[in-house]
């Protein structure tokens, strides 16, 4: 005869209770265990009950143990320590997928390809190069991501948010990757070199943008006017040329750019800050362009020049006002 135990608990008797049968039922889905706490804590995954609390951040759990693990955060407590090389981790599970480092072992195995991978949620990331999910959506333009933190970099586009910074002139970089490569310009460290100029990189991908510029490769094309590109961030940024979009908002007047490198030259508007300086003369500018053409007031240059009267300027906006006296 079948007893209830709580509103979804069927218990059924005449079991030999030495070999622990699977004698508690889930009314939801049918899962069986073999003890009653075992389908209590599985019920929680139903009903999204949460009934441990952490007293530090109002944060809830539905398992005790979750709350534990949690409250390291909190405590900075490490207990789990790698034999090999004392790491220390806060969760057990942790350091079983550490051990893999120094184990090799990679148990979760992709189906379409045969690649492995030492944790079940990278072998999960990296079947969205298989069935093109994307599940993590920017809350600014809606752009979708396969990878958390692919989203996470690219929200920095928005909030102009430079997390990593060099700790000899404080600059800031968005991704981990540009700071190291940021690093090596203090060493004068540029190990990739171009076999057609010798001109050396600190980056890979400097280099390879670099070569284009001898085999004038443009491998990325616009859609809308067929221009090509040379690298990808330009065909990024010239696209909003025909979507109108200006995902970069200045904080103080509203205004709207294209790109970061214009918010940023704009914020200098209101700041005041004037990073570029002659050395001729020592004048500071808060734009590089300006300090190009001011140098040109001491090199005497004049690159722009009137189709009309071959006359020269050293300004692209004195060519424009001159060109208007042929007009008129």
């Amino acid at each position: 005869m079948a007893t209830r135990a709580g509103s979804h608990v069927t218990q059924r008797e005449g079991e030999d209770e030495q070999d622990f049968p699977r004698t508690h039922k889930c009314s939801y889905c049918d899962k069986e265990f073999r003890f009653k706490s075992e389908l209590n804590r599985h019920l929680q995954t139903h009903t999204g009950e949460r009934p441990c609390l952490c007293d530090e951040c109002g944060k809830r759990f539905g398992y005790l143990s979750h709350l534990e693990d949690h409250m390291r955060t909190h405590t900075g407590e490490r207990p789990y320590k790698c034999d090999n090389c004392n790491k220390c981790f806060s969760r057990s599970h942790h350091l079983k997928a550490h051990m893999r480092t120094h184990t090799g072992e990679k148990p979760h195995i992709c189906e379409e390809c045969c690649k492995q991978f030492t944790t079940l949620s990278n072998l999960k990331s990296h079947m969205r190069t298989h069935n093109g999910e994307k599940p993590y959506e920017c809350e600014y333009c809606n752009k979708c991501f396969s990878q958390s933190h692919h989203l996470k970099r690219h929200m920095r586009t928005h909030t102009g948010e430079n997390p990593y910074r060099c700790e000899e002139y404080c600059k800031k970089f968005t991704t981990s990757s540009n700071l190291k490569s940021h690093i090596r310009t203090h060493n004068d460290e540029k190990t990739y070199r171009c076999d057609e100029c010798e001109k050396q990189f600190s980056n890979l991908s400097h280099l390879k943008d670099h070569m284009r510029t001898h085999t004038s490769e443009r491998p990325y094309q616009c859609d809308n006017c067929n221009k090509g590109f040379s690298q990808s961030a330009h065909l990024k940024t010239h696209m909003r040329t025909h979507t109108g979009e200006k995902p970069y908002r200045c904080e103080e007047c509203c205004k709207q750019f294209t790109t970061l490198s214009n918010l940023k030259s704009h914020m200098r508007t209101h700041n005041g800050e004037k990073p570029y300086r002659c050395e001729a003369c020592c004048k500071q500018f808060s734009q590089l362009g300006t300090l190009k053409i001011h140098m040109r007031t001491h090199t005497g240059e004049k690159p722009y020049k009137c189709q009309e009267c071959s006359k020269l300027f050293s300004d692209p906006s004195h060519l424009k006002r001159h060109m208007q006296t042929h007009a008129n």
